[in-house]
């Protein structure tokens, strides 16, 4: 835990002084006996005003969810009460900008601010903090909580929070990489206002670029498409730029030769970055959504590149192929009855080959399953049974489909009056095989695509016999 100290330069007086800063040092800031340290540059750039906070412009429209901030940022800071501010969960991705968003809010506030990670805090420091501001409260001074990674707190801990926003003894600003609706209780949730931060486009990237040049001075020796390439190696991560900008620089300064770099020295210096994907995580679930969506609406280009993706993001083969499994039944059934063997066998394929051979097999099936005619039909028919199976779980079955291996099962009237269907015409008896006190019910009406086409007829076709014998049984 710390005080403003995370928040500005220069603390405020009355501000929370336990626990270690969780920030780096201001620039120039000194300990005895030692030199001054020199914060990283991604902490010199960080914005001091919203006008810097770029890629976020969504976030200061004059309404929706930016209204807020659009009237604090226009507010004089000494008339921000804790009961005009609201509680916030700053929802985005790593370097967005979510740690800088809650500073400015808290120096436009003139509260008192304590910082407090969720990763190193548990419960008893949570009760100090609460206490400071209960007396603060009672002098007539707001308080705001800043808490990083706040889904690293169980559901216990959240709770702890709810009387303390309720009675406006603290505003919560809390930030967050994952979904707060998995990750968040929904009584915390009731009692914030969610602010979706994204991921910095190319341009914003570019304008981060740019201002670090401006603020050091020194112009990198990059070629224009290499500054593009480096953008896009940042994944939309201000931070990781700026780190990779520190370390360019710094190579920068030991080159003899101040020409424009090779892009070959770059990519050495800054290696690749990851891709953010936890495998149970958000990054997980929208790639898996992703390409399955693209492979239903038989983009296979799209589905090619989600497939690329999603295997270099360090993704579970076992698990993409369970998906091309589970979609070659959803997706397509019996418009293709070959698309579930096709996605087996890749499976197995890349079971017994592994990566990156079997890579190829994976996309071979991902090929032929967003070029394959689509149906839903077996899947719907599937909910549709499974809903009538709940609704009547008690229906017996006739008693002429019952086998009677035994003379008493027979003389109960076991498979009395079964018709067996090879004994008729085109091997079809007609009989209804739903219970006794049941209505017949059509769960599955084929799509007029692919091999369903030759299914509908088939099915057209019984029924009509149906039909003829139950007339042929009236008469």
């Amino acid at each position: 835990m710390s005080s403003s100290s995370l928040f500005s330069d220069t603390p405020r007086p009355a501000q929370s002084q336990q626990g270690k800063p969780l920030g780096a040092p201001p620039v120039g800031s000194t300990t005895a006996g030692s030199p001054p340290v020199r914060a990283p540059l991604a902490e010199r750039l960080r914005p001091r005003r919203f006008e810097d906070l770029y890629g976020q412009e969504h976030l200061f429209d004059e309404q929706g969810e930016g209204s807020f901030i659009r009237q604090l940022t226009q507010s004089p800071a000494e008339s921000m009460s804790s009961s005009e501010m609201a509680s916030l969960i700053l929802w985005g991705p790593p370097g967005c900008g979510k740690t800088t968003l809650a500073r400015l809010i808290a120096e436009k506030s003139q509260h008192t601010v304590m910082v407090v990670s969720a990763v190193a805090s548990g419960t008893s420091e949570l009760r100090v903090l609460f206490k400071e501001s209960q007396k603060r409260k009672q002098q007539g001074q707001g308080s705001i909580l800043f808490i990083d990674e706040i889904h690293r707190f169980n559901r216990a801990q959240q709770d702890l929070f709810l009387p303390y926003i309720e009675d406006g003894t603290i505003v919560l600003l809390g930030s967050t990489t994952e979904n707060p609706s998995f990750e968040l209780n929904g009584a915390l949730l009731s009692r914030c206002h969610v602010m979706r931060l994204k991921a910095l486009s190319d341009d914003a990237l570019l304008r981060v670029l740019a201002r670090a040049e401006k603020e050091t001075a020194t112009p990198l020796p990059l070629a224009q498409e290499d500054r593009h390439k480096l953008i896009r190696l940042c994944s939309g991560d201000a931070r990781v730029l700026l780190n990779r900008l520190a370390v360019l620089y710094a190579y920068n300064e030991s080159r003899k030769d101040k020409g424009v770099m090779a892009w070959e020295d770059v990519e050495r210096l800054v290696h690749k970055h990851l891709p953010l994907h936890d495998k149970d995580r958000d990054a997980h679930y929208n790639l898996a959504s992703v390409l399955h969506k693209s492979l239903r609406a038989s983009d296979v280009d799209a589905a090619l590149y989600w497939l690329a993706r999603t295997l270099h993001a360090g993704e579970d083969a076992s698990f993409v192929a369970r998906r091309l499994t589970r979609f070659a039944s959803e997706d397509i059934g019996l418009a293709d009855p070959h698309a579930l063997g096709v996605a087996l066998a890749a499976w197995d394929s890349y079971m017994r080959l592994g990566s990156p051979e079997g890579d190829l097999a994976l996309a071979h099936a991902v090929i032929y399953l967003a070029t394959a005619p689509k149906s839903n039909a077996a899947y719907r028919a599937w909910q549709d049974a499974e809903r009538a199976a709940q609704d009547t779980p008690s229906l017996p079955p006739k008693m002429a489909l019952l086998n009677a291996p035994t003379d008493m099962m027979k003389k109960m009237g076991y498979a009395k009056g079964y018709a067996y269907d090879h004994n008729h015409e085109h091997a079809f008896s007609g009989y209804d095989c739903f219970p006794q006190n049941m209505a017949r019910r059509q769960f599955y009406q084929p799509a007029p695509r692919g091999f369903e086409r030759d299914i509908n007829k088939r099915l057209e076709w019984w029924q009509k016999q149906r039909q003829k014998k139950a007339k042929d049984h009236e008469n």
